[in-house]
């Protein structure tokens, strides 16, 4: 690596201050699993890392407004093991499990995995499925972004270069929702996908027509892909096999992949319908998973007294 100098800032107000001092010379570092190899590669030169590290209270992982808010510093490996993520959004706890390996995980931050864009990542496209929006916090005030919105170009956002991801927040599902991610991997368990989709499926109070989808697909484009004419196609429609293959085939037209050592871009792009069906699927799968593990009511206390009578 070529020399650059190293900042621990202790809170965001000092972070600001560095940024402003060095300017597009500078770069945030938290978990460093990315930054550090394009830095060995000299892609990237920073005279000055801003260290994260010991910035307080961005990590933490709670309940917000009923949906989950997860500080732009909690790892992977957090929201993967969180107890909380498990019981509110298990579909998160799983994207989160697929990334890399256990070592990566430990390390790798939530903000700092956004902010790379790096657009073949697992979370992505679950978090834009699940509708999530990232607040980017500067010197100036914050903002906030969907994230479907966020990504611009291969490793590019619409982040300022003083800005910080300080949290993602991700709303409560509405009732009768599924989700799910799928990750097709030819190679091995902790390798980029070849192509990978996220599906929310929302129904009707009755459970026989879709009321709100939203798909998003990972590897298959310089950015997440989100299938909004795929989710069109679907929105009012009864729950049946034949909607889920035509927005499979819908969704194929929205991926642009490129030919690599994980397969050309034609076969990338006939797996993408396969997967977003799959994903499809798997939602409503679950939705129905969801119906069998409730409770039975309790009984009315007038059900309650005819029962003693017989």
């Amino acid at each position: 690596m070529l020399p650059f100098e190293y900042r621990t800032p202790k809170n965001l107000k000092e972070v600001h201050a560095s940024l402003r001092e060095f300017g597009t010379d500078a770069k945030l570092i938290s978990g460093g699993t990315a930054l550090v190899i394009m830095m060995k590669q000299r892609l990237v030169r920073p005279s000055c890392l801003v260290s994260l590290r010991s910035v307080r209270g961005l990590n933490g992982i709670e309940v917000k407004d009923g949906g989950l808010s997860i500080g732009g510093l909690a790892t992977h490996r957090e929201v993967e093991t969180s107890s909380l993520v498990r019981r509110r959004l298990p579909v998160l706890s799983e994207t989160y499990h697929h990334v890399a390996t256990i070592r990566v995980r430990n390390t790798a931050s939530v903000g700092g995995g956004l902010a790379h864009a790096d657009p073949n990542q697992d979370p992505p496209p679950t978090l834009i499925a699940l509708g999530a929006t990232v607040k980017a916090t500067s010197a100036n005030g914050s903002r906030v972004i969907p994230l479907d919105e966020f990504f611009t170009d291969y490793y590019e956002t619409v982040l300022n270069p003083d800005e910080i991801i300080t949290e993602v927040f991700v709303p409560k599902l509405p009732p009768n929702s599924g989700s799910a991610y799928l990750k097709f991997l030819p190679r091995t368990a902790d390798d980029y996908a070849t192509v990978s989709a996220a599906a929310v499926l929302t129904l009707d109070k009755s459970k026989k027509k879709i009321s709100d989808v939203r798909i998003a697909l990972g590897s298959v484009g310089t950015t997440p892909i989100r299938a909004k004419d795929a989710e069109a196609l679907l929105r009012g429609q009864p729950v049946k096999p034949e909607a889920f293959r035509e927005a499979a085939e819908k969704a194929k037209e929205a991926v642009d992949p490129v030919t690599d050592f994980r397969g050309s871009a034609g076969y990338k792009k006939e797996m993408a319908g396969v997967f977003v069906r799959r994903a499809l699927e798997k939602a409503l799968a679950s939705i129905r998973q969801q119906a069998k593990a409730k409770p039975a009511p309790k009984p009315t206390k007038k059900a309650a007294k005819k029962r003693r009578k017989r």
